[in-house]
């Protein structure tokens, strides 16, 4: 009997697949767990044991730096969110409501403009950049921002999100050639059909892993990343610099007077479309019960 520890890296039908000293173990969750009303989830470090016959165990779960609810992955470094310029055109809303659900869980949000050969992307990359946010331009004409897009991802654990039609398989194939992908094939290849559940895996790459997240969009985030309007202001990281600075202790950062973040905003200090995002989350949210969240 022997004792590791290791990474979750796929779940199916009630089987757990943790790497562990560089091997794959199949492994069953205790019990305790499903008692304790929690589930070991992809991405989690856990312990193990592997028995000289039967089934390896998972004995313990250790704590998780931050989780997603769908898809279900745990200890995520990066959230890599990919818009194209055009075809569709870009929303800037969009990635600010996924930005700011990756602020809140404490994981980095990192910006990709595809299709940056279709329209000018500077004015984009620097509006996120300015407040230090990541951002890059892809190309698959000439895979311009690869380079940069690659240096994200050396050993961290990343997740791609966009809506249909941005370009993430393209720029996942840019990404691994070596696995020979085509493109709309991505889940396909990866070791799933797309008519099957939304299993999530993990693929070593890079010294990091990559999570293979079908269908990851921002109806994932609208539906299952809601931010309290009293912590909204936290996901914006542009704002905390202001904090305590206003004339009013009680401000929201919406329209109030003698706001700071207000006069950042008309100095040009924080981009104009950021705040405007700011104030379309908080109105969606304010009227929304804790019963309605939880």
């Amino acid at each position: 009997m022997e004792q590791l520890t290791g990474i979750i890296c796929k779940i199916t039908g009630g089987f757990y697949y943790v790497e562990a000293a560089e091997s794959i173990y199949e492994c069953k969750a205790r019990g305790v767990f499903r008692k304790r009303g929690t589930s070991p989830l992809v991405g989690d470090t856990v312990d193990i044991t592997v028995p000289n016959d039967g089934y390896c165990s998972i004995d313990k779960i250790h704590d998780r730096r931050n989780s997603l609810v769908r898809p279900a992955l745990a200890n995520l470094d990066n959230l890599m969110i990919i818009s194209s310029v055009k075809e569709p055109d870009v929303n800037l809303y969009l990635i600010d409501k996924m930005t700011a659900a990756a602020v809140s869980k404490e994981i980095t949000p990192i910006v990709v403009f595809t299709k940056s050969d279709l329209s000018p992307v500077d004015h984009l990359i620097d509006i996120y950049r300015k407040v230090n946010i990541p951002a890059y331009e892809f190309s698959s004409v000439d895979n311009r921002g690869l380079e940069e897009i690659n240096a994200e991802l050396q050993g961290k654990v990343t997740a791609f999100c966009g809506n249909s039609g941005v370009g993430k398989s393209t720029l996942l194939n840019a990404l691994f050639p070596e696995l020979n992908l085509q493109t709309g094939e991505i889940s396909d290849k990866l070791g799933r059909g797309r008519h099957t559940t939304r299993t999530v895996e993990l693929f070593k790459k890079h010294g990091g892993y990559i999570a293979d997240t079908p269908g990851f969009s921002t109806v994932d985030i609208e539906r299952f990343e809601l931010i309290r309007k009293d912590e909204l202001k936290f996901a914006f990281p542009e704002f905390e610099e202001y904090f305590g600075t206003c004339q009013f202790n009680s401000c929201n950062h919406v329209c109030e007077k003698g706001c700071k973040v207000l006069e950042a905003v008309a100095q040009g200090v924080i981009p104009q479309s950021r705040h405007d995002s700011y104030v379309r989350m908080y109105n969606e949210v304010k009227d929304i019960k804790e019963w309605q969240i939880n």
